[in-house]
């Protein structure tokens, strides 16, 4: 057990998850990391649901929350992926992983994750120079260039503008009216139609802004700033798809999985 390389994963929503099973799938040992409540919308498809529910299942991997990092090695011992409440990053020094790959979406290099982190340091997404701030980069824009590894420059910018899902971008995503603490009034997977209410954010109900299949919506309980994205409607009405890993997280895992394996000499050699 030893002997297989440690891999941390800093953000644990539905693209970090992306991540982290690819990871997970090829061998690694993987420990993910987040904030303590993270604001994750595709929450059946997010091993940071295990820091609100303790435990998750996705496409066959079991992750669950654990509150200090050695308890790692005792999950991994138990084919289970431990998660983390630690957006500091303490349990990196404490691990020594070989890698650490940066998925928190925060859309610019806030500082948290350096080169020097480990023997192969990824940055997803933009604000991360590589060669810089990190060994490689992987774009996260949906395009051409989806999960492209890029060993110079950066990923392109932000374009504050969701991607297109059965034809809708904008309107797919549900934002709050108003500031307060959200609660849903439907579940994920459930069909909707356009104006029925899904949940409600303080003493507003807020409907949906389409007919299709809820894909995502935050946890319950949480404080909400008004426009904060609080979910997500798939036009498609494919119910499956609400339970399984996207195509994009899967491209962007894939990306990170050919860099690190590409770099794998490094790690050997530290």
């Amino acid at each position: 057990m030893r002997s297989i390389p440690i891999a941390v994963v800093r953000g644990a929503g539905d693209l970090g998850t992306g991540v982290a099973f690819r990871l997970w799938k090829a061998g690694f040992r993987v420990l993910c990391l987040d904030i303590e409540k993270p604001l994750v919308i595709r929450r059946m498809v997010s091993f940071g649901s295990a820091l609100y529910e303790g435990r998750i299942v996705v496409e066959g991997v079991v992750a669950t929350r654990i509150s200090f990092s050695d308890e790692a090695h005792y999950l991994w011992q138990r084919d289970t992926l431990p998660v983390l409440p630690d957006p500091a990053g303490r349990s990196i020094d404490v691990l020594q992983p070989q890698v650490v790959v940066d998925v928190i979406m925060a859309k610019r290099n806030i500082g948290k994750t350096v080169i020097g982190m480990a023997p192969v340091v990824i940055a997803c997404g933009p604000g991360f120079a590589a060669g810089v701030d990190c060994h490689a980069v992987i774009e996260t824009n949906r395009g051409h260039d989806l999960g492209r590894v890029l060993w110079t420059g950066s990923a392109e910018p932000n374009t504050n503008q969701p991607g297109k899902v059965g034809g809708e971008d904008e309107k797919r995503v549900v934002r709050a009216p108003v500031s307060g603490q959200m609660y849903g009034r439907k579940a994920i997977g459930d069909m909707i139609k356009v104006g029925q209410p899904i949940a409600t954010v303080g003493k507003t109900i807020v409907e949906a802004p389409l007919s299709g299949v809820l894909r995502g919506l935050l946890h319950d309980g949480i404080d909400v700033s008004y426009g904060l994205k609080i979910g997500d409607i798939d036009p498609r009405g494919v119910q499956r798809y609400c339970f399984t890993i996207s195509d994009k997280a899967l491209a962007i895992g894939g990306g990170v999985l050919e860099a690190v394996m590409t770099m794998r000499a490094k790690w050997r050699e530290d």
